[in-house]
C-alpha cells in the first residue's frame, strides 16, 4: 500500500489520545512481561555464549568469519534488550532498568547506555522535527532541502548521492555508535562517566581478548569489521523505514498533539513472524511510539486498537511491505538531493530511484 501522509480530518476537540490510553490500559497491554523479557535475555546470552565458543573451537581459520553472521545478528538483538530497558518496559524501577542498559549496552555491545538513552528519548519527544529530533539532523545523510543546500564540498557530492550510498554508509554504522558512545563520556556527570568508561573498556578489552586467543591478528581485525560492519546495517534496516519520508512537522506551525505527533511521523511495516523477528517487533512502529514503555511484545496486539482509533479520530495510519518502506526512504533521500543535482539550480530533478 503506497505511504499516505496527509490528515484526512482534524482531530476530535480535546484529548484525542486519552480514550486510545484507556483501551490498551484496559486491555493490559501496558503491563510488564517479566517471565517473557526474562526468557529473552537467557536466550540471548546464551546464543552469544555458544557463538563466542565457536568462535574459540574453529580458531584460526577463514571459516571463523562466518561466524560474524550470528554475532551481528545477535548484537542487534543485544541493541533491542537495551532499547526496552531504557525504555522502562522491562523492570518496574528506573535502577533495574539502568543496570539492564549498561549491561547489554555498555559491557555487551561497548555502546554507551546514556549516549543513546538521551538521544533516543529526544527522538521520541518530538519525531521528525527538524529542529529537536537528532535523527534528522544534518550528519553524513540529510532529510530536508534547506539542509542540503548548505552542504559544500564532499559533503555536497554525499548529499546528491545519498540515496545511492545509504546502505553501504550503513556499514559504517557499527563502529560509529562505538565513536559517539566514547565521545559523549565527557558530556556526563562524574559518577555516570566513570561507570560506563570502565563498562566500555570491559567491553573492549574482552572482545579484543577473544578474537586474538582464538586466531590471528589479521583474521581478528577482519572479524571484527565484518561484525560491526553487518550488525549497522541490519540496525540500520530495522530503523531506517519508520520514519525517513513521513511528515515532518513545521517548526513555526502549530503544535501537534500526542496522537497527531507519533503517528503521522511514524510508519508501520506489514510483515509475518519473520519481518517481526528481523525487526524486533518494532516494525509496528507507531504503537511504539505511541506507548514507548509497552513491551515489544505486546505491539503487535495493540496495532488493530490503534488502527481503529486513528480511523475514528481522522489521522492517517501509514503501512506498507518491508521493500516498499525502504523504497519510499530512499526516496525522500533522493528527492532531498534534487537542488545538488539539477545544473540550473531550480531544484527540479526529483526523480525516482
Amino acid at each position: 500500500m503506497p505511504q499516505a501522509s496527509a490528515v484526512l480530518a482534524e482531530p476530535v476537540a480535546g484529548s484525542d489520545f486519552a480514550p486510545l490510553l484507556r483501551r490498551i490500559r484496559s486491555a493490559g497491554l501496558l503491563d510488564r512481561r517479566r517471565g517473557r523479557y526474562a526468557l529473552t535475555i537467557a536466550g540471548n546470552l546464551l546464543a552469544l555464549a555458544a557463538t563466542a565458543t565457536g568462535l574459540v573451537l574453529t580458531g584460526d581459520s577463514w571459516w571463523t568469519l562466518l561466524l560474524a553472521v550470528p554475532a551481528a545478528v545477535l548484537s542487534a538483538r543485544t541493541a533491542f534488550i537495551g532499547h526496552d530497558s531504557g525504555h522502562a518496559q522491562i523492570a518496574a524501577t528506573r535502577r533495574a532498568n539502568r543496570v539492564l542498559g549498561l549491561i547489554h549496552a555498555d559491557l555487551l555491545l561497548g555502546m554507551s547506555y546514556a549516549w543513546w538513552n538521551d538521544k533516543h528519548n529526544r527522538h521520541h519527544a518530538n519525531p521528525n522535527h527538524v529542529d529537536k529530533d537528532p535523527d534528522v539532523g544534518v550528519g553524513a545523510l540529510v532529510w530536508t532541502r534547506q539542509q542540503a543546500v548548505r552542504r559544500e564540498g564532499f559533503t555536497r557530492w554525499l548529499t546528491r548521492n545519498q540515496a545511492r550510498l545509504f546502505f553501504p554508509l550503513l556499514l559504517l554504522e557499527g563502529i560509529n555508535l562505538k565513536v559517539s558512545s566514547v565521545r559523549d563520556l565527557k558530556r556526563q556527570e562524574a559518577g555516570a562517566r566513570r561507570v560506563e568508561a570502565a563498562l566500555l573498556t570491559l567491553h573492549v578489552a574482552g572482545y579484543a581478548t577473544l578474537l586474538l586467543s582464538s586466531m590471528s591478528p589479521g583474521k581478528a581485525v577482519a572479524f571484527a569489521l565484518l561484525h560491526h560492519a553487518l550488525f549497522g546495517l541490519h540496525l540500520g534496516m530495522v530503523f531506517a523505514p519508520n520514519h525517513k519520508g513521513m511528515e515532518m512537522p513545521d517548526p513555526d506551525g502549530e503544535r501537534w498533539g500526542h496522537l497527531r505527533r507519533q503517528v503521522l511521523t511514524s510508519r508501520n511495516v506489514r510483515g509475518g513472524p519473520v519481518t517481526d523477528w528481523f525487526m524486533g517487533g518494532l516494525n509496528y512502529q507507531i504503537e511504539h511510539h505511541l506507548f514507548p514503555n509497552m513491551p515489544r511484545h505486546h505491539l503487535r496486539l495493540a496495532r488493530p486498537l490503534v488502527r481503529t482509533h486513528c480511523a475514528s479520530a481522522g489521522l492517517t495510519y501509514a503501512e506498507t511491505g518491508l521493500i516498499d518502506s525502504y523504497a519510499q526512504a530512499l526516496r525522500h533521500m533522493h528527492e532531498v538531493g534534487a537542488p545538488l543535482r539539477d545544473t540550473r539550480g531550480t531544484g527540479g530533478d526529483a526523480r525516482a530511484l
